[in-house]
């Protein structure tokens, strides 16, 4: 026996992944991860276009915007992170935007 799963395996987010496109084709197109660590879940994740191709996948799945979490990575917290989760024929579905934190103005600026 192997310990590697069939790509059978991964038919439920693979599953979501072909619904989302019938239902959803006319939004920004995300990067995938389908991985065979986590069997059953998709992951939506943007890096280009700031997070507005997050924002209008939040707003078509109906995720409401207080269940996204907000945190920074990077060097001094440089870049925004946006998590939301929802469900999707059977997968787990979790959206993943990226963007820039905005410079803030130094303080006494002319």
């Amino acid at each position: 026996m192997s310990d590697s799963l069939t790509l059978d395996e991964l038919a439920v987010p693979l599953r979501a992944l072909r619904l989302l496109a019938a239902d959803f084709g006319y939004l920004p197109a995300p990067d995938v991860d389908v991985t065979s660590i986590y069997p059953n879940r998709l992951r939506l994740i943007f890096h280009r276009g700031g997070l507005a191709g997050f924002e209008a996948w939040r707003e078509a799945l109906g995720i409401a915007p207080d269940a996204v979490r907000h945190s920074t990575q990077g060097e001094g917290g440089r870049t925004r992170v946006l998590r939301a989760d929802a469900q999707c024929a059977g997968a787990e579905l979790e959206l993943v935007g990226y963007g820039d934190v905005p410079a803030l103005a130094s303080v006494g600026a002319a």
